[in-house]
């Protein structure tokens, strides 16, 4: 009959109802994010998946026992060996295993079960234990450039070095920590760790500026792992605030989209970047927008260009791409609450750059530093990791509703396309002043034959004559 339903439907419609309430009593989020792979949705990307793999060396449990990694297995052993020897002297191997096996479920734990139900406690502590080490010591050698003396080669230690920020390749910090408390080197593995973090940082520091010390981040929870430690650095402090925070509720439904391409439609509205003063600190949050007014004459002030966009330096080479992609990656995490920073910063910066030309005016405002190769590849990159992004609607909301409403302001991009067209160059602008100047001198002239008196006559001709 129509009415009834066999077992097995009923039996499904109480799995459906119990997924339902099973997901209302759930909190939205874990208290700390789990380590995973990354999401199908970025991994499935053809252009992506090269930036999540990793290149020399496997971290933790999710490419570990791979063939390609075997030689990168060789320099892990070689730096735990060198880490129990030169900075545990009054601390043997046993006590500095034991120590993980005794944290083993709370380690676990940091996990997603999938990607440790492979490995029973000891195989998942051998495996911790190696790759802890390892990353200690290779921190500490980096920062202290001893890999020379050690004959470990350059190019194996810079792709260490980009391997160590991927999403699937990160341990916990409380790992970490572990074996730096049994260390009597711990100081000097923490502000290692900190310097490290400041290297790969991206972003140019000026020379006050500082990272959150003893390698945690400002905040009152403790890093998760190595890759969120670099996005809250590059973050920067959670009180900082951007014009966005003081943007009003009813100038928020006024920008539904930007109507303007690229940087080089908003130069043409009299709209430049420039780079942001050291007082707002370089991180990926100093974003401010801000009118600045020429004075020409006394008391009197003119806008020449109606808007300036102030942005935080910043270095683009071969890791950008891994370390952005990687960062968003995490952002995307289903159990990681938190307000997409670096994915609504690529957002922003993707909706002024298209072309070489943007990379190009960005490089002449100090903006961006190219150390990836032409300014084509550098728009290309952005162009692909901009691609498919769910940003913050309120991030950077009051800049980009100030840009968007001087680019619609008529009369000054009026302004500032005579000023671009006409004075490009000295050799332009002074043709254009002749040509003024000219048609100055054709009117007074004229006015002088139709309306000046005869006793005139005679000087207009002399002063014409003389020029």
């Amino acid at each position: 009959m129509a009415g009834t339903s066999t077992p097995g439907m009923k039996e499904w419609f109480e799995t459906v109802m119990a997924a339902g309430e099973n997901a209302e009593n759930q909190p939205q989020t874990a208290p700390t994010p789990k380590l995973h792979q990354v999401i199908f949705l970025l991994r499935d990307n053809k252009n992506f998946a090269k930036y999540y793999e990793p290149r020399v060396v496997s971290l933790g449990p999710i490419h570990h026992g791979k063939e390609r990694y075997r030689l990168g297995e060789k320099y892990k052993l070689r730096l735990t060996k060198d880490f129990v020897t030169e900075s545990c002297e009054n601390v043997n191997i046993d006590d500095l295993y034991k120590k993980i096996e005794q944290e083993i479920e709370k380690l676990r734990e940091c996990f997603e079960e999938a990607v440790t139900k492979p490995y029973d406690n000891d195989s998942l502590a051998r495996i911790l234990f190696v790759d802890g080490c390892a990353v200690l010591q290779y921190i500490y050698y980096a920062v202290n450039n001893k890999f020379k003396e050690k004959n470990i080669k350059d190019d194996s230690v810079a792709f260490c070095q980009q391997d160590l920020f991927l999403l699937e390749n990160q341990l916990p910090y409380r790992l970490l920590e572990s074996l730096m408390s049994l260390s009597k080197m711990r100081d000097e593995f923490r502000c290692s760790i900190q310097n490290f973090i400041k290297r790969n940082h991206n972003m140019i520091l000026e020379g006050g500026q500082q990272l959150s010390g003893k390698g945690e981040r400002s905040g009152p929870q403790p890093p998760t792992h190595l890759l969120d430690l670099l996005r809250t650095s590059l973050l920067g402090p959670p009180g900082r605030q951007t014009q966005t925070e003081n943007v009003q509720e009813n100038r928020t439904k006024d920008l539904e989209w930007q109507s303007y391409r690229n940087l080089q439609e908003l130069k043409a509205a009299g709209i430049i970047v420039e780079r942001s003063c050291i007082k707002t600190g370089n991180y990926l949050r100093s974003i401010f927008f801000a009118r600045k007014w020429i004075n020409l004459l006394p008391g009197k002030y003119f806008n020449l260009y109606p808007g300036h966009i102030s942005l935080p330096p910043m270095i683009v080479d071969d890791s950008t791409g891994p370390k952005f992609l990687n960062m968003i990656a995490y952002e995307m995490c289903l159990d990681f609450y938190n307000d997409f920073g670096v994915t609504s910063y690529i957002s922003f910066l993707d909706s002024l750059i298209d072309e070489a030309s943007d990379v190009k005016d960005l490089r002449k405002a100090r903006v961006l530093y190219n150390f990836l190769g032409s300014d084509e590849e550098v728009a290309k990159l952005f162009n692909e990791i901009g691609t498919d992004l769910v940003p913050d609607l309120k991030a950077y909301k009051d800049v980009k509703y100030q840009i968007q409403e001087c680019y619609d302001n008529t009369w000054m991009r009026f302004t500032a396309e005579f000023f671009h067209y006409h004075f490009r160059t000295s050799w332009t602008g002074f043709a254009s002043l002749a040509a003024l100047f000219a048609l100055f001198l054709g009117a007074t002239q004229t006015w002088f034959a139709a309306f000046s008196p005869d006793h005139c006559d005679d000087f207009c001709k002399k002063f014409t004559q003389n020029l």
